[in-house]
């Protein structure tokens, strides 16, 4: 089908409906500051198709990818091995160029697909029930304190101080828009969540609490205490999960009473893909689901009893009214669901959980190493695959460093919290089944070499 553009008349006409006197009208919610005055400086107006490609080659050999260097990276992305069968399967034509399951009678593969990937995630995060997927754990995230809203029809939410900052900025971008208070700290660099602060913050006013798990820096804790006082103030535990492989290993937040349970889904099936895109986890109690956001598929039969899928639930916009509506998210994390599906399948219960003993084992071993460096701390008590050390010096420029002699190290809190000193010093360090015990020796020595 050929694209026709627009004429001016046609423009013109468009503006004078919806009241805008020029197409500029339509950014006024943009900062001045992010908008462009004219094309974007130091860039060519025009180049050839080879030269473009000459162009951009050249732009992508600067990048370090996880697979070419010791790689430490997490903070809820992290480097897995992902099948070969898994990017085969997503590539079959029925479910690459499928959208979204509209007509059920021709989209019963998709559907069948998403009724067990609900399933899968159900089961991993511990909930009554789950959704077909959302854009990644942030926007999840926001969608769970919505909803929380939605349900107390209170608008004061507590974040815990070990949730990802990112997570957080999220959260507060769209708070703008609903008039929700959001109460955050940052945390400090202790062995232990401090869920008493937590606790002693709940009042009348509190629709819910959400609290991380394993939470920013590797810590982990019973959050059975913390759903008990969210309940006898009638507000929701919410828990973010950032790294589902945890899972295998520790009890899930459904098990510790949590009503709702978000996170990032891209550890299974999902490549890092340099940001995105992602697939975000979404599950409840089973009494809350019809506030629940996105689309819920279900299992039927047909007029003959033959075994069929349906999207059960549907509570956005584009399937009722508006204001009647929980989101607008939903339809376009399909793939990558599709992906953590067939990885999860393959997997199992026991292949998920020797995964996770693998991730914890080499995590283990390799907080013993570096924490025997001449002036390098281990924070954590407790921790799955990810752990934080507080270095004698600043970790940003010890990271930068590395990275310049080939050592992806890890994230330095002075990234995620610029301008917070007493956290300048602290270094996340993420340990997968990728990571060799070779990794870990080059790691060390170059880290107590610079340190030195």
């Amino acid at each position: 089908m050929r694209y026709l553009p627009l004429t001016q008349p046609d423009r013109e006409a468009m503006l004078a409906v919806i009241g805008a006197a020029t197409i500029d009208d339509l950014f006024v919610d943009v900062p001045e500051a992010a908008r462009l005055d004219g094309p974007v400086r130091d860039l060519p107006m025009h180049a050839s198709e080879m030269a473009v490609e000459r162009h951009m080659a050249a732009l992508a050999k600067k990048n370090l990818t996880a697979g070419e260097a010791p790689f430490f990276l997490g903070c809820g992305a992290y480097k897995h091995h992902v099948p070969a069968s898994v990017d085969h399967l997503i590539q079959r034509g029925e479910f690459l160029t499928a959208y979204t399951p509209y007509q059920p009678e021709i989209a019963q593969g998709t559907l069948q697909m998403l009724f067990e990937f609900q399933t899968q995630v159900a089961r991993l995060l511990g909930t009554d029930v789950a959704n077909a997927s959302m854009y990644d754990g942030s926007t999840a995230c926001w969608e769970a304190i919505v909803m929380a809203r939605r349900i107390t029809k209170r608008g004061k939410a507590i974040l815990s101080a070990g949730l990802h900052p990112h997570y957080v900025s999220v959260s507060n971008t769209m708070a703008k828009f609903t008039g929700d208070v959001l109460d955050t700290t940052d945390p400090r660099l202790v062995p232990e969540m401090d869920l008493d602060r937590l606790i002693a913050k709940i009042d009348d006013d509190t629709s819910c609490v959400v609290v991380q798990y394993p939470d920013i820096l590797g810590r982990i804790a019973d959050l059975r205490p913390l759903a008990d006082a969210c309940h006898a103030k009638k507000a929701l535990l919410i828990a973010v999960v950032t790294e589902p492989v945890a899972l295998g290993a520790i009890t899930s937040p459904g098990e510790m009473d949590a009503d709702i349970v978000v996170g990032e889904g891209q550890s299974l099936g999902v490549g890092l893909q340099f940001g995105g895109p992602y697939v975000g986890l979404f599950g409840c109690k089973d009494k809350y689901v019809r506030q629940m956001p996105g689309r819920l598929c279900g299992e039927t039969v047909d007029a003959d009893g033959r075994r069929g899928f349906v999207l059960t639930l549907s509570t956005r916009e584009q399937h009722i009214r508006r204001e009647k509506a929980t989101s607008n998210i939903c339809t376009n994390s399909g793939l990558c669901a599709l992906a953590f599906s067939i990885h999860m399948t393959l997997l199992g219960e026991a292949g998920l959980r020797q995964l996770a003993e693998v991730n914890h084992a080499g995590a283990v071993a390799a907080a013993e190493r570096l924490s025997q460096i001449p002036g390098v701390e281990l924070i954590n008590d407790s921790f799955f695959n990810e752990f934080t050390l507080k270095l004698p010096v600043e970790a940003r420029p010890v990271v930068r460093t590395l990275a310049d002699r080939g050592i992806l190290a890890g994230v330095s809190l002075g990234r995620l919290y610029p301008g917070k000193d007493d956290l300048a010093n602290g270094l996340v360090v993420a340990v997968t089944e990728t990571t060799t015990a070779e990794d870990v020796e080059t790691l060390a020595s170059a880290l107590q070499e610079i340190l030195a």
